[in-house]
């Protein structure tokens, strides 16, 4: 794989333990739990992690700014939601991050259903919501590039306003890059148009070009103006020294889901979402997809972010991983449990076969 291809794990950001087959201890979510993961990350060769978000989690910003402060490289890829946030206090709150910490701030624009009434928050249908996500990644990004913004839109406006301080721009890096989710049509249409990277959850080869492919022809016929997509992959890798090692823990781990004993796996436990069901018609087809794309966690796990698994010996996950890299995707997300135990079992065994 080239330099510019990315690798980043995933830090669940939960007050409950047990998040997906972690193992149950107190203090799991404590600045020093969290820091331990961190620095992990830093040693065993990552870019950083994707922060977990939804009301009843601690809050995303807060947990990415104190892990900064203990790092010295670790980029947290920061979940924020629309209407949780507005532009212009985002913006600002982002800016000051990425100064402080050197340039190390990264978002994750969610639109997916969350306890909005929780918050105070209230949205329309998918269109109206999606409609708001396409003002907000745009307005957010002006505040970032532009000074003395005034912006008049459906949901949000700004007046005169200049954020401070100022963004530290460079040729290969003019802002936080803004990663975005969602397989809909209306959200396809948001990543097209202000996504700076579209991500995926783990579908086929097949599927994820298809994806691809209708991306990058919606940003056509929509007029892109930003530099072109670019796109990632969030998947479970389950990893070990052998490919009968790998499989047999797996099939535990399922078997263990079915029995509802392998902690918090329901993240979306909401209507199902475009991306959700193309997972489970992804589980239809077969426990096992492509070479080795695990379907069956899906049943189980809510059909949500990471529940399908690329599962095998480092050198099969690798193998993967490089025909979707192939495909066109340079940013992974990657994860599996127990969370700190596999940062460093896959950055000693699998990071290096990809770099």
């Amino acid at each position: 794989m080239d330099s510019k291809t990315e690798f980043l794990w995933y830090i669940p950001n939960d007050v409950r333990a047990g998040h997906r087959g972690d193992a149950t201890a107190d203090g799991h979510n404590s600045l020093d739990a969290l820091t331990k993961h961190a620095r992990a990350l830093e040693d065993n060769g990552w870019k950083g992690a994707l922060l977990g978000t939804g009301w009843g989690r601690p809050d995303t910003f807060t947990v990415a700014t104190a892990l900064t402060a203990r790092t010295a490289t670790f980029e947290p890829l920061i979940a924020v939601r629309p209407g949780y946030w507005k532009p212009a206090n985002f913006a600002s709150a982002a800016a000051t991050l990425d100064q402080l910490s050197g340039g190390r701030v990264r978002v994750n624009v969610v639109s997916g259903l969350d306890d909005l009434a929780a918050y105070g928050d209230s949205e329309g249908d998918q269109a109206q919501r999606y409609a708001r996500t396409k003002e907000f990644m745009r307005l957010v990004r002006r505040l970032w590039t532009e000074e003395a913004v005034t912006f008049e839109g459906d949901y949000f406006s700004v007046r005169n306003s200049t954020v401070e301080p100022r963004i530290g721009a460079g040729p290969a890096r003019p802002h936080p890059k803004l990663y975005f989710g969602g397989a809909s049509e209306a959200a396809e249409r948001v990543a097209a148009t202000e996504a700076d990277v579209q991500l995926f959850w783990g579908e086929t080869y097949d599927g994820v070009r298809q994806r691809i492919e209708r991306l990058k022809e919606l940003g056509k016929s929509l007029d892109r103006d930003l530099p072109p997509l670019e796109f990632g992959l969030r998947i479970t890798t389950l990893v070990r020294e052998t490919s009968e090692e790998a499989w047999r823990d797996a099939e535990a781990k399922v078997a263990k889901m079915a029995e509802g004993k392998a902690g918090s796996w329901h993240d979306h436990r909401a209507a199902v979402a475009v991306g959700q069901q193309r997972l489970y018609d992804l589980a239809a087809k077969g426990d096992v997809v492509d070479d080795n794309l695990y379907t069956a966690p899906g049943k189980y796990g809510g059909g949500g972010a990471a529940t399908t698994w690329l599962v095998g010996s480092a050198e099969e996950v690798a193998r993967s991983l490089r025909k979707y890299r192939d495909l066109g995707v340079t940013h992974f997300i990657l994860s599996d449990t127990p969370y700190l135990t596999e940062i460093k079992r896959q950055g000693q065994l699998l990071l290096p076969l990809l770099k």
